[in-house]
């Protein structure tokens, strides 16, 4: 796969702009000991621009603009790092090989984000993928999808001006696909794209919507993610093992966010399964307005700081009452709002 030469090219001048990863001087692999620490030694202080291509954990894979790939850490113990982010790294060796190889890197810089996809609750953040401009959730006759899920991920994608598009999978077991695609008229009614597909059969109508995107791909487990992963990028499998090996985390392959190129315009960011997306980072009014045909009824209800439940006046129950708002789809947001 060819390095993303685009992208890094654009970041390579941003010393200036960067921002630093935050943390002491430490490297943040929990495993390595101090008399490891100091058998290290860098090997040049040249900083290298790259794009991460894989997370795990507060590891990370690096393609730099020689199209090499270099296993990295950051510094300290709280890392800010994203798949798909553009770095700074500076090369460091063993010194116990002598002769430079098993050469890694540390991540000095972040560049500044077109976007940060990521999830929290009330005590911990989740980043799931950065410099994305599209998400694709996959979601499928059976078994039986989170419209809960459907719907948070998509106030994800409008707080980061995402392009969404949706993909209903396993569509030729045609009873289960009947019922997943009523489920999905409120969607499509709205302005979401909507394409259906089997993995398993053919995956060739997807191709056009990933055309000069990165786009992220999100789903509950089950979803056949994987399968679709695997019928666009056959090598994609290698290529997972081959990540597992070099940031040795053994089984543990799908727990990885992955960037994969799918031709020199168009890159996928796969990232693993998902049962929750909390939105604990939004306020009230960034999940109202995520619910994008809220829009015109904003600003009208009897009180300003209406919650949209059991106050009179409220424009949204008006406009649910008139058929002007699916009900779900209301109900939905006082449950996302209620519990971010």
């Amino acid at each position: 796969m060819s390095v993303d030469e685009n992208a890094v090219s654009a970041h390579a001048n941003l010393a200036s702009e960067v921002k630093p990863v935050k943390g002491g001087g430490s490297y943040s692999a929990s495993s390595t000991t101090q008399g490891e620490r100091g058998s290290q030694r860098s090997i040049t202080d040249v900083l290298e621009s790259g794009q991460v291509i894989a997370a795990f954990g507060r590891q990370y894979l690096v393609r730099v603009s020689d199209g090499s790939e270099l296993p990295c850490l950051t510094r300290g113990k709280k890392s800010e790092v994203a798949c798909g982010d553009i770095v700074q790294i500076k090369r460091t060796a063993n010194a116990s090989t002598g002769d430079g190889s098993g050469a890694q890197g540390v991540i000095e810089h972040i560049a500044p984000r077109r976007s940060l996809l990521h999830r929290s609750d009330a005590f911990r953040e989740k980043l799931i993928a950065a410099n994305v401009t599209q998400i694709i959730v996959v979601v499928a006759a059976e078994p039986s999808f989170s419209d809960e899920l459907l719907a948070r991920c998509m106030v994800a994608a409008f707080d980061q001006k995402l392009e969404v598009l949706i993909v209903l999978n396993k569509c030729d077991l045609s009873d289960a696909a009947a019922a997943a695609r009523k489920r999905l008229i409120p969607y499509s009614a709205i302005g979401y794209r909507v394409l259906e597909l089997s993995a398993k059969r053919d995956v060739a109508a997807l191709r056009p919507y990933l055309a000069g995107h990165t786009s992220v791909l999100v789903g509950q487990s089950g979803m056949g993610k994987s399968t679709l992963i695997n019928a666009l990028l056959p090598d994609a499998q290698a290529a997972t093992r081959e990540i597992s090996t070099v940031l040795d985390s053994g089984k543990h392959t799908t727990t990885h966010a992955r960037l994969y190129h799918i031709d020199a315009d168009s890159r996928l960011i796969d990232c693993p399964g998902v049962q929750a997306f909390g939105l604990h980072h939004l306020s009230f009014g960034g999940i109202e307005q995520g619910f994008v045909e809220f829009a015109q009824y904003l600003g009208q209800c009897r009180f300003h700081d209406c919650r949209h439940g059991h106050e009179p006046g409220c424009a949204l129950r008006n406009a649910v009452a008139e058929g002007k708002i699916n009900a779900r789809r209301l109900e939905l947001f006082q449950q996302i709002a209620a519990h971010k």
